[in-house]
């Protein structure tokens, strides 16, 4: 049994009936009704999930009723039903917010292929509702703060990440927060009751990196008084961190490969092999890829650990996140530095959502910081945010913009005057399609008459 609704409207009675039938025998709960008026009653008192909808009614027409129908639950899903050769009306149902449509006569397999596409999709769609509420709700207190959906799509690979023991790879510039998306793939996993050991690969050494990660045995090295756990060891049977991993000489990559291959390792100075049940996580600022093309990062190691991939973007390209982190921050601070800071002014917010942020989250943060510390009323204003010049970007942005569009228009102005205005030869000296030709001479306006006035 599905636990889909199913209204069928349709004013021929042995079509419906039949159709009806046909579908309740596959599993559905279905609801009939004449017309417009019995359809929009049913709304009423049942919740429909689906409704199979002729366009061709005696009270009502069928496009008149599905957006009125749309009106009152914008959630349910229209298949609607229509004469061979109505095409044109199918699609204006289309364009009024129909899911589908069929033609008639009916393929009764046509119809639940459709309503298997549609009950996937919403399927999906409550799926991510849900996840979107809970991840807020769970995540709130952690500094993962979003309202876009590139970070709603991070939210939920987090979640699917979590469910997995594979490796991931984290990616992002630096301060995007990509040791908080580590933090939370650790604590939505099945490895959570154990310990997440983090490595800042950058911080450490190159001669210290190894026995850093892997331990030594005592006497392996002039110092070396006492046996010393790595941090594999550490994170038995949980999770380790491994921050910024294009830093990692080649020489300790080896060993890396061999613990996620083999789950085993040695200590510095030692004979035995360790076996370890740790998953790593690793998270880096540079392109992999790139950094394997030099031959400065091994291929075996790259595809082992990318098995499972997250990138974050960085705050410039989800501008909606801002807000949320900008309140989020002052809260935080507040609480932290015991300053009542209210708010923040509409003109100081507007800065900080102009601005690009070039350390990201991480930027915005300090910046914040700096703000609640030297505030000296109730609310943040343009003076106490330091770091950021006041409209400068925006202007050089708009004045190089301007420039590059005025070079842009001349060069398509000279093409134009050497290929006689024809517009297919003017096209190819520029190197364009000619349908982007035609669009750029509307967009800076460019006629005949501009060569005239220019000579």
């Amino acid at each position: 049994m599905t636990d889909l609704n199913i209204l069928v409207v349709e004013d021929e009675k042995f079509q419906r009936e039949l159709l009806s039938e046909l579908l309740r025998k596959e599993g559905y709960s279905v609801y009939e009704a004449e017309n417009s008026k019995c359809a929009l009653e049913i709304m009423e008192k049942r919740p429909i999930d689906i409704c199979i909808l002729d366009l061709k009614l005696p009270d009502m027409d069928g496009v008149s009723l599905l957006r009125e129908m749309k009106k009152r639950d914008p959630e349910v899903d229209i298949i609607i039903i229509t004469a061979y050769g109505s095409i044109e009306t199918a699609i204006d149902a289309l364009k009024s917010g129909a899911e589908d449509y069929l033609t008639k006569p009916i393929s009764f397999e046509d119809l639940l292929i459709r309503l298997k596409k549609i009950k996937n999709k919403r399927t999906l769609l409550s799926e991510n509702k849900i996840l979107k509420e809970t991840l807020k709700e769970r995540l709130k207190s952690e500094d993962f703060i979003f309202a876009s959906e590139k970070m709603q799509e991070v939210a939920s690979l987090i979640v699917r990440v979590a469910k997995t023991d594979s490796t991931c790879v984290i990616e992002g510039e630096s301060g995007v927060g990509k040791e908080i998306v580590a933090n939370l793939i650790h604590a939505y996993s099945a490895r959570r009751e154990f310990p997440l050991v983090k490595v800042n690969c950058a911080a450490i050494p190159e001669t210290l990196l190894e026995s850093e990660l892997f331990g030594y045995e005592k006497g392996a090295f002039t110092g070396a008084y006492q046996r010393k756990p790595g941090k594999f060891e550490i994170a038995d049977g949980g999770t380790i961190f491994l921050d910024e991993i294009g830093e990692v000489p080649l020489s300790v990559q080896a060993k890396l490969l061999r613990v996620i291959q083999e789950k085993e390792f040695e200590r510095l100075g030692g004979l035995k092999p360790v076996k370890v049940d740790v998953r790593i996580v690793a998270a880096t600022n540079r392109r992999l890829d790139e950094l394997v093309k030099k031959g400065m990062f091994r291929e075996d190691l790259y595809y082992r650990l990318n098995v499972l991939r997250i990138f974050i973007p960085p705050l410039r390209e989800r501008k909606e996140d801002i807000p949320l982190l900008i309140d989020h921050f002052i809260k935080k601070y507040s609480l932290r530095h015991k300053k009542e800071i209210k708010g923040i002014t509409k003109e100081a917010r507007d800065l900080l959502i102009k601005y690009d942020y070039p350390g990201n989250v991480r930027e915005l943060e300090n910046i914040i910081e700096r703000a609640v510390v030297l505030a000296r009323g109730e609310y943040i204003t343009t003076e106490d945010i330091a770091g950021i010049p006041s409209g400068q970007r925006e202007s050089e942005s708009l004045s190089m913009r301007g420039m590059i569009e005025s070079i842009e228009k001349s060069m398509i102005l000279e093409a134009l005057e050497k290929n006689n205005w024809i517009r297919t030869k003017a096209a190819s000296f520029l190197g364009l399609s000619e349908r982007m030709l035609r669009y750029k001479m509307k967009k800076y306006k460019i006629e005949k008459e501009d060569l005239d006035n220019q000579r």
